[in-house]
């Protein structure tokens, strides 16, 4: 007995300690000492044998943000009135005329010239075609797309996109239109498009359908621009990044189901009054099947023949673009043909086909929003709104980074804004950034946005003069022709498995938007999407990733253990990565993990309290016939570590609650004798850690610049406490 106390009492301070293969010592021996000399990091700094060299840096004055002051600058600077300013102001607001005076004749004249021939001779029959979508005369599409491309060319920033109807808008408009027609008394089953003696029955005003449609039509795109002006000047263009590429793939591809189940009854000669509101997809199936007996076999197998015409050649049109010049404009001649086949054919006389009736010449007197109106459709108007500038700045963006320029977001707000309020008065609809068109723009040679004037010129021209001969067109053609152009959002469902492959989430949250805006309604769908993909972004930060790192051989570099291997560890230090924000949702996962990781504190603090409460066992030993009596206090194991780094790099913030968390870990560590560390806190945390009286003033060592500098820490102040641990443990015998 005796002699194996002395070859114990043997033992340096540090095996006595660190080496627990040879000896574990009760830690009831020294737990006081550990206490006295746990936060003493000054002492460890000064003394000779600490071996790293801390970091240290100067922090920036922190700029005054008293919000009076703020605001009294702000109102100064606006207020200032000088040559300079106004003329940046009105640069800035129209951007044609710093670019314009330096157009390029002879190197941009071409392009520009061939690419606005051809959006303009494409846009002639979708103009046509997407005023049925919307609920609207012919005439009326062609009047948008003319006025959108000449604002656009004022008011924009891009070079490449091409602003006019939208597909997806259209519907959204026109489901609002046929709401309000409802609610009027008109006759939604039995009007047709060229009526107008239709009388509103519930209105003091004499106004046929048609007209009131418009009024309906023009007052939602009026209050539209409100808002998307109202977002450029209180600089809110944030909003679209709540808008992902997922999300809005998603809604246009659901709507795409909603557009194309909307023109299945021109395909087919049917009438029956248009679904809207939710659930309109599988009505308006329902109303098809229910129909189905009536179908016109003229309208049906004009669609067929539309329909293998457009779709190989749009296909080729695409395989060989790179060969093309231009691309076919297989639509206006396949509009043309029809024409011909439907006025020498008297198919609406013969056959009962609907036509597109009479389109005038000339503009319409303008004519202002319906006001009364304005309340009824202000909440529609927030979905469109949000809808058209989203596509907008995200095409408007994407094209500028592809050919080397830059765009302003709160501009193009203003612009496409503007694109919305001016032609409200002029009998149009809401317009924004079409990618099928710009594609042709950018693909055909445009070089600036006098392609746009271009393209309007080739408009007016129908408008002026050619617009009567569409008279014969048959509706079914039209159908085939919104149809057709939906190809490239239900091509999405091509992209599925790569993207599931690189984001399952962001594919959960496609198909949600999808689903909810097909089956539900595109407003509501939109609604659905945005809603689940903020959940998603705060279930990623709920229960993010977490690991124990490990040091790269021959570096300063710590990554993950689970991930990589043959990383190095340092015996008695555990370091800690947490990859999200720490905040209320998130702070009990943190603990969680942290402790699962290295260990519960509390139950180890809870065991000891246990064995202190026992009494102390004497134990009776005989050697050689003498009685010996020997007090042995029972203890726990000592712990594998003493040091716990977290590395907080991927920590972005913290919150009340994320502060809280940390002291209350720290307090229940240092409770076991376990020193808690924090490494590469960015300013924000490092602030968030100050005003939270995080660390006192004789703790600031406890935040590091990095995790290597923490870990160099721990060892040295570890090496410094094993100075101050007796020689072990005496065993006293009477």
């Amino acid at each position: 007995m005796s002699l194996k106390n002395e070859e114990q009492n043997d033992l340096s301070p540090k095996d006595s300690v660190k080496g627990n293969d040879q000896y574990r010592a009760p830690s009831g021996i020294h737990l006081e000492h550990e206490e006295e000399s746990r936060n003493d990091f000054r002492q460890f700094e000064s003394s000779d044998l600490f071996r790293h060299r801390r970091i240290y840096l100067e922090p920036q004055e922190k700029s005054d943000n008293n919000f009076k002051k703020f605001v009294i600058k702000k109102l100064e600077k606006s207020c200032q009135c000088n040559s300079t300013k106004a003329k940046n102001i009105i640069f800035g607001f129209l951007p044609v005329l710093q670019w314009l005076p330096k157009y390029d004749l002879k190197k941009n004249i071409l392009g520009d010239v061939m690419s606005g021939l051809i959006v303009g001779i494409l846009l002639v029959p979708q103009s046509i075609a997407y005023s049925l979508l919307a609920g609207q005369e012919p005439i009326y599409g062609l009047y948008t797309s003319f006025f959108a491309s000449l604002i656009y060319f004022i008011l924009g920033t891009s070079r490449h996109i091409s602003v006019g109807i939208f597909g997806v808008l259209c519907l959204m408009i026109g489901e609002v239109v046929d709401r309000e027609l409802y609610i009027a008394g008109y006759d939604t089953v039995h009007a047709s498009s060229n009526e107008s003696s239709l009388v509103n029955q519930m209105s003091d005003k004499t106004c046929d359908r048609n007209c009131y449609a418009i009024i309906v039509g023009s007052t939602v795109t009026f209050v539209a621009g409100v808002y998307q002006v109202a977002m450029g000047f209180f600089q809110v263009g944030f909003v679209s990044v709540y808008l992902s590429d997922a999300l809005l793939s998603g809604f246009v591809t659901g709507a795409s189901f909603t557009i194309l189940t909307s023109q299945v009854k021109y395909l087919l000669g049917l009438s029956f009054p248009r679904s809207g509101g939710v659930g309109s997809l599988i009505t308006t199936w329902i109303h098809v099947f229910r129909n189905i007996q009536k179908t016109n076999i003229c309208d049906l197998i004009t669609s067929l023949l539309c329909l293998l015409v457009l779709l190989p050649t749009k296909e080729l049109n695409e395989r060989f673009k790179s060969k093309l010049k231009a691309p076919i404009p297989v639509e206006l001649f396949v509009v043309v043909a029809a024409t011909l086949a439907s006025h020498f054919g008297k198919l609406n006389e013969n056959y009962g086909t609907s036509i597109a009736g009479y389109i005038p010449t000339g503009f319409m007197p303008p004519r202002a929003p319906d006001w009364n109106l304005i309340p009824r459709v202000a909440v529609d108007a927030i979905a469109i709104a949000i809808i058209g500038f989203a596509i907008t700045v995200s095409l408007s963006e994407m094209f500028a980074k592809k050919h080397g320029y830059t765009v302003k977001a709160n501009q193009e707000m203003y612009a496409i804004g503007f694109c919305n309020i001016i032609p409200s008065f002029f009998h149009c609809f809401t317009t924004s950034a079409a990618l099928a068109k710009t594609l042709v723009k950018e693909s055909t040679g445009c070089q600036t946005q006098v392609s746009g004037v271009v393209t309007a010129l080739v408009l007016l021209l129908v408008l002026l003069v050619i617009a009567p001969l569409f008279f014969s067109l048959q509706k079914s053609v039209l159908g085939v022709i919104t149809i057709i152009n939906l190809r490239g959002a239900l091509r999405k469902f091509k992209d599925l498995p790569q993207m599931w492959r690189i984001s399952r989430m962001d594919t959960v949250i496609w198909f949600v938007t999808m689903l909810s805006s097909a089956l539900i309604s595109t407003e509501i769908g939109l609604l659905t999407g945005v809603c689940f993909s903020m959940f998603c972004v705060i279930l990623r930060t709920q229960k993010p990733r977490t690991s124990l790192l490990g040091l790269v051989e021959d570096s300063e570099v710590f990554e993950s253990m689970s991930a990589y291997k043959n990383l190095q560890t340092k015996s008695g230090i555990k370091i800690f990565r947490f990859v999200a924000p720490l905040y209320y949702v998130n702070k009990e996962y943190f603990k969680s993990a942290l402790y699962k990781k290295t260990l519960n504190p509390v139950l180890v603090k809870a065991a000891q309290r246990k064995a202190a409460k026992k009494k102390i066992k004497r134990e009776t030993v005989t050697f050689s016939g003498i009685q010996d009596e020997v007090s042995v206090q029972l203890s726990h194991d000592p712990l594998e570590f003493h040091t716990i780094v977290i590395d907080c790099s991927a920590i972005q913030f913290l919150d009340t609650a994320g502060i809280h968390t940390l002291k209350e870990v720290r307090r229940d560590y240092e409770a076991i004798g376990i020193q808690v560390l924090l490494a590469q806190c960015n300013p924000s945390v490092r602030d968030s850690l100050a005003r939270g009286e995080y660390c006192k003033k004789d703790e600031e060592n406890l935040l590091f610049y990095s995790v290597y500098e923490a870990m160099t820490f721990a060892e040295d102040s570890q090496n410094q406490k094993e100075r101050y641990v007796p020689n072990g443990p005496s065993f006293s015998s009477d």
